[in-house]
């Protein structure tokens, strides 16, 4: 297959081949060999290597450093169904540009990852094979929302990813609290979808399309009366925030480490999760138009960053540690779109796919060595496995924004164009933000890799997990270190690019981006992760004295947090008080009136009636002529009565 084959008008072979290995393993695995897991890693490593292709296409549609592809070169599509000839049309179509362009290495190359080091996890798992098929099937779908041409087949995408990560939520379904895991991110993700269904139909109902690129241009043609789009764009920002994790709907993401650790690798971390920054990314054009929507962006986002932050201080368990991290980190790219930053919310969507992937597999390999994923049972692993301490320290510096690790350079970003372009309090948030997330970071790598072994049986058992997993964990620390440069514009020349990301990914009125190194700036914004980690190093070096000192000076703020504000005790009050109630009250209609009123009521009448009526059945001649006769003489009155 020549480059000239495959094209960006091809990418809907993309999703294609991963659903292909869903159906093949799915039906069939127990009759391949390994249960046909090489099959998932060779699909995904043929993704892989068709999104460079795409990419290279791509790259030539550059004229004059600006993208402007041959018409119809980056689409595709065709009538999937057409109802009253031409009346309700649905399109199946695909659109590539640079955000596409972004998200397409980010899910395809995590993934392969994902799989390789998911043969080492997962093995001897009683339901292997289907571990493989279902983590294909969620790759085809959020490869498939990617590259959506139109809302309503972004939407079924969008519902196909939720249904696999309820799958691999509750992979261990014999657990109760993965069942309940799993049920609780479906519930809290279908409320946001529903919001998001509602605005879809908004916006399909003023343009008679779900074209985004015609629906973007009806939006800046003023096609939308101005309360109208904000309303449909709220509603849909409520399915981003949802699938998102964004405040209130964040809770469900820290239960849902209780899937398999790869399964909190690629969905929890660096694809599903950012399903929503990538709707708002898409869609920005159009809340451009409406600022009040985008408001709400970037307020949501701040209460979410530093909410999630505060409470990764504390967790104690490693997956949820990173849980929170994730949902903080998404808090960073909806601040920044907030104040209409494509360019930094992308990027910073690009890195952390990266490093919170390669935690998160870190994290794996602690647990599948030692067997504990409590903090307070770890301890001194470095000498053990000092392939994963290493890699997952890479990782950590990339989150708490050390330079030069990835998550410095996009993390600055966010702060720089919040600084100039949105309120001076939203840009104090984010950067006190910023030194949380340095200080539980520290915490997290002190407390597992450093000082004593805690649970000395535990730390005897352990041992460094094998190539197939710690082979990942090297690609993705080494990616962790340089693909922030992509930054640089001569970094991107050299990789066949315009030139840095800044000049890929913008808004066309605000045009291109050459990045360039605000130095006092960043002297802050590395001061803000050193003070960080440093404050994790004085507070949990050694036998972390200070921490537990901090701890009973304030109990109250500390159970605060470890209760998550609360927020699931009160999501539960309504549950129980309101919902609950409400919804006695619907059956008690439902039973009473509706059913043996309206339903049961309404029969047994008819019955009754037909019990007395059949006395009239004497089966006696003389008395139906009689019933004739009275009838005629009701008749004939009727009709004198009425002349």
């Amino acid at each position: 297959m020549g480059i000239d084959l495959v094209g960006m008008e091809d990418v809907w072979i993309l999703p294609a081949i991963p659903f292909a290995v869903f159906i093949l393993v799915s039906f069939f695995g127990r009759l391949i060999p390994r249960n046909g897991d090489f099959i998932a890693v060779l699909g995904m490593a043929l993704v892989v290597l068709l999104v460079g292709l795409v990419l290279v296409d791509f790259q030539g549609a550059f004229h004059d450093e600006v993208f402007a592809p041959i018409a119809g070169a980056n689409t595709y599509s065709f009538d999937w169904i057409d109802i009253g000839d031409g009346f309700f049309v649905i399109e199946f179509s695909t659109y590539v540009d640079a955000v596409t362009m972004v998200m397409l290495p980010v899910v395809s190359f995590v993934s392969l990852m994902v799989l390789v080091y998911s043969i080492g996890y997962m093995k001897g798992e009683a339901r292997y094979g289907w571990y493989f098929a279902a983590l294909s099937f969620f790759v085809a779908a959020m490869l498939l929302l990617v590259i959506s041409g139109n809302l309503l087949q972004l939407y079924l995408a969008w519902e196909g990813v939720g249904l696999a990560s309820y799958l691999l939520i509750g992979f261990y379904w014999e657990r109760q609290s993965a069942a309940e895991a799993a049920k609780k991110a479906f519930i809290t993700t279908r409320i946001g979808d529903v919001g998001l269904l509602i605005g879809i139909i908004l916006l399909w109902r003023v343009t008679g399309t779900f074209d985004i690129q015609e629906i973007i241009h009806a939006a800046e043609e003023g096609v939308f009366g101005q309360t109208y789009l904000t309303v449909a764009m709220l509603f849909l920002f409520a399915g981003a925030a949802g699938k998102s994790a964004q405040f209130p709907f964040h809770v469900w993401l820290p239960d849902a480490m209780e899937g398999p650790t790869p399964v909190s690798a690629l969905i929890h971390a660096a694809t599903m999760v950012v399903a929503g920054v990538y709707l708002v990314a898409r869609m920005l054009p159009v809340y451009d138009e409406v600022l009040i929507a985008r408001d709400v962006v970037l307020y949501v986002g701040l209460i979410t960053a530093l909410m999630a932050a505060t409470m990764g201080l504390v967790a104690t368990d490693i997956k949820r540690v990173l849980a929170f991290s994730t949902v903080s980190q998404l808090g960073f790219m909806f601040a920044a779109l907030g104040v209409g930053a494509l360019t930094a919310a992308m990027f910073h969507l690009f890195t952390h796919a990266f490093f919170k992937s390669l935690l998160f597999l870190g994290s794996g390999s602690v647990i599948h060595a030692t067997e504990q994923q409590e903090v307070g049972e770890l301890g001194g692993l470095r000498k053990k496995m000092p392939i994963t301490a290493l890699t997952f320290t890479i990782g950590s510096l990339a989150l708490a924004g050390i330079p030069v690790f990835a998550g410095f350079w996009s993390k600055d970003e966010i702060l720089h164009d919040l600084q100039h372009y949105g309120p001076f309090a939203a840009y104090v948030i984010l950067a006190v933000t910023a030194a949380l997330t340095a200080i539980y970071t520290t915490r997290l790598v002190l407390l597992t890799f450093f000082g004593k072994p805690k649970n000395e049986q535990a730390y005897e058992h352990a041992h460094e997990s094998p190539p197939i997993m710690t082979g990942p964990l090297v690609i993705l620390a080494v990616l962790a270190l340089v693909v922030g440069f992509i930054t640089y514009q001569g970094v991107g020349e050299s990789l066949g690019f315009v030139g840095g990301i800044g000049e890929l990914v913008y808004l066309p009125h605000h045009g291109p981006h050459v990045f360039k190194l605000d130095i006092a700036f960043a002297a802050v914004a590395t001061a803000t992760a050193v003070v960080g980690v440093a404050i994790g190093i004085m507070y949990w070096w050694g036998d972390a004295r200070r921490a537990i000192a901090a701890q009973s000076w304030a109990p109250e703020l500390h159970q605060l947090l470890v209760r998550r504000y609360y927020l699931d005790e009160l999501y539960q009050g309504v549950i129980n008080h309101v919902v609950l109630g409400a919804a006695a009250v619907v059956a008690w209609f439902d039973k009473r009136v509706v059913n043996e009123t309206g339903v049961d009521g309404s029969t047994q009448f008819v019955g009754f009636l037909g019990y007395r009526f059949k006395f009239l059945q004497t089966g006696r001649i003389p008395h139906y002529v009689l019933g004739m006769a009275l009838g005629v003489a009701a008749l004939a009155v009727v009709a004198i009565g009425t002349t």
